[in-house]
């Protein structure tokens, strides 16, 4: 097995001196304005009401949006609504809250407003209407991402109302179709409308975020990496025949043959600056041999027993290398006739060093079947790390602090894709900084009764409002 490495960035060394250095927990940030704590609420009740699963589109929720900015006071000119004229269902706002004089690049905020499908009959509860039960929200798109829109336009409004004009142009846009579908408002943002969204610096609050267990902040993650997906399709094919003759060459058993060669393999381990300084974070609540093995791993080179050992852990394991899965598997035409053809879906997510090509060629070669062919069924979109100057590092962990002191803030890679992946695949730097904190062990973004705390959504909305003033200059 081997083992590569990128040296430890400027980042991770300033977010483990924060660590180390951070100040013991103090008298927590204040809450917003009751009436801006009351904005958001409504904000978040209209949009969960407003069914956005893909067949649906988000056209309605972003002429809601549009309606509360005008209503803020926000001009034609700087609120606008776009859709797609391929896809008139799918609605996209783009913001600009403009300074005198531009000083700097614009920092874009941005948030996608659809939402995965919720079937009624699994929930306990109304999927597509806020529900306030005992101290937490339930409703599809709570947690991801709706009560981080209904955030992030609560507190933009409250700023256009107390008069901020920032430093330089903030841009935020709400757009369409991240969870699934083939209207992707970044993706077609970034390619037909940059003018509107073009930045030097992407807050995407749709990652990274904070986590509790029983009660305790974890850790603050700034997501400056993601795991990129890829989607193969792996097919045998044969003449076929009548099922009463069978043949030793079967299409089906030929695949099964290249799904357990898959199954077994393992890539090789890979880290990043981002990985090896969340491993040290993670070591320092971790104990015993697991805190050991995390910090075997976050040196260079890594420490391939550590690494094995951390491996039988499923999340640790996704977090040290490139996977790849079967997910879907589909063969034959007929229960009477041998299989013609047999096909399996193989999605990989691979460490940003690693590339679509790399990864073909190795299932290829751990296949090593030259009668199955390897094809690419959804291509990747290259995402690569997004470095940040410890002067951007050091405002971020600022205003983090401010809202919750003395946590731990760590780089973070996160294991899903996000809407990231286009504006860093154009070059634009992007961070994903999520205000609402989740129970690390009751995440239930896209799951059945989906949740969040109200105090997490309070204390999340004062957290953005510090983050849009302090990037924009105040």
């Amino acid at each position: 097995m081997i083992a590569r490495t990128l040296a430890l960035s400027g980042l991770a060394a300033l977010m483990l001196a924060s660590a180390a250095q951070a100040a013991p927990a103090a008298k927590p940030a204040p809450l917003p304005p009751a009436a801006n704590q009351a904005l958001a609420r409504d904000i978040l009740k209209e949009l969960i009401a407003i069914n956005t699963v893909h067949d649906h589109g988000t056209l309605v929720a972003a002429q809601a949006v549009l309606a509360r900015l005008k209503a803020a006071g926000f001009s034609d000119a700087d609120a606008q609504l776009l859709v797609m004229p391929e896809h008139p269902n799918q609605g996209q706002v783009v913001v600009r809250l403009r300074a005198k004089g531009s000083k700097a690049k614009p920092v874009l905020w941005m948030g996608h407003l659809d939402v995965v499908e919720a079937k009624p009959e699994d929930w306990t509860v109304p999927p597509f209407a806020l529900t306030e039960r005992e101290g937490w929200w339930y409703g599809r798109g709570v947690q991801d991402m709706k009560g981080e829109d209904a955030i992030v336009l609560a507190a933009l409004i409250r700023l256009k109302q107390e008069g901020f004009v920032p430093d330089r142009d903030l841009i935020f846009a709400f757009t369409s179709d991240e969870e699934s579908g083939d209207a992707n408002g970044v993706e077609w943002l970034v390619q037909k409308h940059r003018d509107l969204i073009d930045a030097g610096l992407v807050i995407n609050p749709d990652g990274g975020g904070g986590a509790t267990r029983d009660g305790h902040a974890l850790y603050y993650g700034i997501q400056t990496s993601e795991k990129v997906f890829v989607t193969f399709q792996i097919e045998a094919t044969n003449k076929g025949g009548h099922s009463s003759i069978p043949e030793p060459d079967n299409a089906i058993y030929r695949l099964a043959q290249a799904l357990g060669k898959i199954a077994a393999y393992s890539f090789p381990v890979e880290t990043t600056p981002t990985t090896r300084g969340d491993f040290l974070v993670a070591a320092q609540q971790a104990s015993g041999q697991t805190a050991a093995d995390l910090k075997a791993v976050a040196q260079t080179p890594p420490d391939l027993a550590a690494a094995a050992r951390l491996s039988a852990v499923p999340e640790r394991n996704a977090r040290l290398r490139t996977t790849c899965v079967a997910t879907g598997l589909s063969g034959g035409h007929a229960e009477n006739a041998l299989p013609q053809r047999a096909r399996a879906i193989i999605q990989c997510r691979m460490m940003p060093v690693d590339s679509q090509a790399q990864v073909m060629a190795k299932l290829t070669e751990v296949i090593a079947d030259p009668k199955i062919a390897v094809t690419v069924f959804t291509p990747s979109n290259p995402a690569p790390d997004s470095p940040l100057d410890p002067a951007l590092a050091a405002k971020l962990t600022a205003v983090i602090h401010a809202e919750w002191p003395g946590v731990t803030v760590a780089p973070h890679m996160d294991l899903g894709a996000s809407d990231s992946i286009y504006t860093r695949g154009v070059g634009i730097p992007s961070y994903a900084m999520a205000a609402i904190w989740y129970d690390a062990d009751d995440n239930r973004a896209h799951g059945r009764d989906e949740r969040i705390a109200e105090s997490a959504f309070y204390e999340g909305l004062q957290f953005q409002y510090g983050l849009i003033k302090a990037l924009g200059g105040k």
